[in-house]
Formats: C-alpha cells, sequence, structure tokens
C-alpha cells in the first residue's frame, strides 16, 4: 500500500510539491533574534581567550555556559568544526549553533567560490536543527570580513534551504520522517535588511533552493515511478506553471526526425521515448536573438542493455537521468530571470534495457546528422541519445551557447571523484561562460581537454564512428563523440557522473541526489550577454 501511494504522489501533475519556507532578511543583531535554532559562523579569532563580538555576548547571557562548552568540546572555530548547545530559555533562541569557519584571513577568498564555505555551514546547520526538530532557523553573517553582504547572504539562505532537503516520499512511518524547515531568517548588518539587492538575493536563493530540491526529488525516485513519460509530464506541469512553451514527441516523431541512435537505444524498453523541448521566449524582437540551449541526458534507466551492468553497478542508474534534472530545474528559475533571448532545454528520455528487440554490439546505427555508427558497447547509451538531439538542436536554432549535462562515464569520477564534474569542449565562450558561472555558484568544475589522439580511438572500420574507444581515457572519448554533432556551434559538455549522486551527506548536500548544476546553469543564463 506504500508503494501505490508513493507512486500515486510521484504522478501528480504538478512540477513543484514541496511546500517551501518562508525566507527573510532581518537587521536585529543575531543573539536577539527569536527562533528555534541559531547558527553563528565563527572564525578562529572569534573563540579565543574567552571569545570576542556577538560569542562573548552570548557566553554572557548564557551564563558562561558557552564558554564551558567551547572548552569541553575543544571547539577552536577551524573549518567544519560544529558545537551545538540549548540556551534553557536563556536566549531568544532555543539552540545555538557555532559554525567553525577557519582563521579570518580566508574569508577573502570566498567570493571567488560564490561563498561556498558560508554554503557548506549553512547546510550542516539546517541538518542539525532538523535533527533537533527546529522549524524556524536563523542564521547569521560573520561579524566581519564580509563586504559582499547580498552575495553571503544568498549563499547561506541556499544553503540552509538545501541542507534542510529530505527525500521522504518512500516512508510510510511518520516517525522517521524529518521536521520540515517553515522559517529561514538570515541576520545581515542593521539596515542592509530593506536594501533591493539583498530581497532579490534571498529572493533568487528561494528560486534556486526549490528547483534543486525538485530536481534531487526527480532524481531519487524509482524507475518504475520516473520514466520517460513522467519526465514529459513534469515538464508540460512547470510549463503550465511558468508559462513556458513545451512540446513532447512520441516514437513515431522521434523516428520521422530520423532520429536512429536515440531510437536504437530505446528497442529493448517497453517504456516510450520522449523528446521534449522546454522553452523561455521573450517578447518582441528579442525572441529572435540566438538562443542558449540547455541539453539533459534523460535515461531514466540504464541497464546496460545486452552489456549487462553488475547488479552493483545498476543500483543507482535510477539517477542516470540526474542531466535532465538538473536542466529542468535551471528552466525553472529561468523562466523567473525572464531573460532578454531565448533559452530551450532538451531531453532525449528513454530507458536501456535488454531485450529481444533491444541493439546489439555490432549494430550499425544511423544518427540524425546522417552519420553511421557502430555499436560496441550499449552500455555507452547516453552519448547516442545525446548525439542526436544535440545534433537536432544545433540544426533547429543555431545557438548563440549550447551546454549538454550529462552522467556520461565513470571514467570522469575515476578522475575527478564525487564533487567535482569534467568539463569538456573547444576553446570559447561556452567553456568560459560555465567556469566563470561555476565559480560564482559555488559548483566545483574542472577543464579536461580534449586530447586530440583519444580521437582515433572513435574510428571504425565498418562505420563513419565506433561508440566506444579504449578503456583509458574514456571521459575524453565519449566528449570527442558528442562534439562530433554540434559542428560548429558554440558547446561545451559537462560530465556529472561524480556529483549526481552523493554516497554520504555532506555540507548542505544530502545522501542520494544533489541537483547538481542547477546554479550553474541559472549563472551561465543570468551572465549570458547575446
Amino acid at each position: 500500500m506504500a508503494r501505490k501511494q508513493a507512486t500515486a504522489k510521484a504522478r501528480t501533475g504538478k512540477a513543484t510539491a514541496r511546500k517551501q519556507p518562508s525566507v527573510k532578511a532581518a537587521g536585529t543583531p543575531a543573539i536577539e533574534l527569536a527562533a528555534d535554532a541559531l547558527a553563528l559562523p565563527v572564525y578562529e579569532e572569534d573563540v579565543r581567550a574567552g571569545g570576542r563580538g556577538r560569542v562573548k555576548a552570548l557566553d554572557a547571557l548564557l551564563g558562561g555556559a558557552l564558554a564551558a562548552a567551547v572548552k569541553a568540546e575543544r571547539f577552536a572555530g577551524k573549518a567544519g568544526q560544529e558545537l551545538s548547545l540549548p540556551t534553557l530559555g536563556r536566549a531568544p533562541a532555543g539552540r545555538v549553533l557555532l559554525l567553525g569557519m577557519g582563521p579570518r584571513g580566508k574569508a577573502e577568498a570566498w567570493p571567488s567560490t560564490g561563498f561556498e564555505p558560508l554554503r557548506h555551514a549553512a547546510g550542516k546547520a539546517a541538518r542539525a536543527a532538523a535533527k533537533a526538530g527546529a522549524r524556524a532557523l536563523a542564521v547569521a553573517l560573520p561579524e566581519d570580513g564580509v563586504e559582499d553582504v547580498a552575495g553571503a547572504a544568498r549563499a547561506l539562505a541556499e544553503g540552509a534551504l538545501l541542507g534542510a532537503y529530505a527525500f521522504e516520499r518512500y516512508k510510510s512511518e511518520d516517525d522517521a520522517r524529518r521536521t520540515p524547515l517553515a522559517e529561514l531568517t538570515v541576520a545581515v548588518p542593521a539596515g542592509a535588511e530593506r536594501r533591493a539587492e539583498l530581497r532579490d538575493a534571498l529572493e533568487l536563493a528561494r528560486e534556486i533552493g526549490a528547483a534543486v530540491a525538485w530536481a534531487r526529488d526527480l532524481v531519487n525516485l524509482g524507475p518504475a515511478d520516473c520514466t520517460p513519460t513522467l519526465l514529459a509530464e513534469q515538464a508540460e506541469a512547470l510549463a503550465r506553471e511558468a508559462r513556458l512553451a513545451v512540446e513532447v514527441r512520441g516514437p513515431k516523431e522521434i523516428a520521422a526526425l530520423g532520429m536512429g541512435m536515440f531510437l536504437g537505444v530505446t528497442r529493448g524498453s517497453s517504456e516510450p521515448a520522449r523528446l521534449v523541448t522546454l522553452s523561455w521566449i521573450p517578447r518582441g524582437a528579442a525572441a529572435k536573438k540566438p538562443p542558449v540551449v540547455l541539453v539533459g541526458k534523460a535515461i531514466t534507466f540504464d541497464s546496460g542493455g545486452l552489456s549487462l551492468k553488475p547488479t552493483e553497478s545498476m543500483v543507482t542508474m535510477n539517477t542516470d537521468m540526474a542531466g535532465s534534472a538538473a536542466v529542468l530545474g535551471a528552466m525553472r528559475v529561468v523562466a523567473r530571470l525572464a531573460p532578454p533571448f531565448p533559452v530551450h532545454a532538451v531531453l532525449g528520455a528513454c530507458e536501456n534495457m535488454p531485450g529481444g528487440k533491444a541493439y546489439k554490439p555490432s549494430d550499425v546505427l544511423v544518427s540524425y546528422a546522417g552519420k553511421t555508427v557502430e555499436i560496441t558497447n550499449t552500455d555507452a547509451e547516453g552519448r547516442l541519445v545525446l548525439g542526436d538531439v544535440l545534433a537536432w538542436a544545433a540544426q533547429t536554432w543555431n545557438p548563440a551557447l549550447m551546454v549538454d549535462v550529462a552522467t556520461l562515464t565513470g571514467a570522469c569520477m575515476v578522475a575527478l571523484g564525487h564533487t567535482t564534474a569534467g568539463l569538456f569542449g573547444p576553446d570559447g565562450a561556452a567553456v568560459d561562460g560555465l567556469l566563470a558561472a561555476a565559480g560564482a555558484s559555488g559548483e566545483e568544475l574542472w577543464r579536461l581537454p580534449m586530447t586530440e589522439s583519444l580521437k582515433e580511438q572513435l574510428k571504425s572500420d565498418r562505420a563513419d564512428l565506433k561508440n566506444t574507444g579504449e578503456r583509458w581515457g574514456g571521459a575524453i572519448a565519449a566528449a570527442h563523440f558528442l562534439h562530433a554533432f554540434v559542428k560548429d556551434v558554440p558547446w561545451a559538455h559537462l560530465d556529472i557522473a561524480g556529483p549526481s549522486h552523493a554516497p554520504k551527506e555532506r555540507g548542505y548536500v544530502a545522501k542520494g541526489g544533489t541537483g547538481f548544476g542547477v546554479r550553474t546553469l541559472v549563472e551561465l543564463v543570468r551572465a549570458h550577454r547575446p
């Protein structure tokens, strides 16, 4: 019964089912704020020799209990340290959380990372507050060392909202659920709370928090629930809510377009494929400007096909559509930003399954671009679908900028781990824009080379290309395969195989789907100048 109820929830016609906490700024001194929990980022200097500033004032309110706890727990304000203390009615907040930020001098580098240390600290505070049953959380900027108040406040708000996330759709027992965050207050210097810049920053944080949470929800769904049809329905629901244009094509329309690689991947599955286009189109002459195009890999379950994965590698393959979730999440925010140029999101959604009709190693598929591709491994399916979608998008719109986001290769995860995405592409606006956007958002990208010698691995004796090369340099070879289908369009590829799914909690990142990529794509669109 619990599974049936969960499935029904997953198939509602709403793209944004989560209730979002209220978010506001307050110029009241942090230790005077009434909340269930108060989080204070502190430097090492703030807790030395009995403390200074608000730490010292708070200790006085608590009758020396804070200083005693600092000493007993050996809390020194080092980066990553936490100290939680109930106030027992001696302060307006029911609980105080000290968040170590390291030496004050390191705060100078925070703006270049989008204030990521503050985002992580606030995420940890929100998780700790939820475990303590808090519904109202206040987080404060450090007392000094921060000049960009709006940027720092946005990072704190984003971190708290993302840290409060929990995926509980399949939990049937109420006592297994966390207390949801209902109110978030960001304490800022007096007077700053009235600035429009700060209000806009917090509103953007709230939108991004909701978009990332939605993307995480989609990634965390089981594959019986998150089918290609469900992804298309979610895109349609978002279009209705955000006044975006949407078009959904089924197998017949995909075949009519000549997307032989896409359809080849789908042959083993009973779930019908969907080609989904979601578009923001401004009014007037701006509608004719060259668009930004975001393409997301949308393999809703990847068994490997006839090149079957082992069980342990298949368990997390419900997350193989994380690229599409990132693109959909970004489009939710794009609709609010209303940029003066078109933005299109495209998803080629399908499953990769074995079966009597499944595509086979040694098959030769004909792509939308007319190139023939020899199949050497059916578990390299994502690049086939993306190749057709990228070629179609490039020809349809001639974009000013095109980015694909995909859980493409295990090789990239071996190279960069679970927290960093690989960035590939020729020099130009797409790569430069993504690097700048990642720096502004706090998400970690690392550019990897498009080494020409590895392109040779894709040569086929029977067709124009093979879909895989050697084991070594696999992420680079995959990027070369995609590049063959984008022609001269400014393009970049994000391989998010590592950071799309977290094996454990970290900062504001919950275990499971992370929503990685949403924030970077939003910043890319915000910074784009046609």
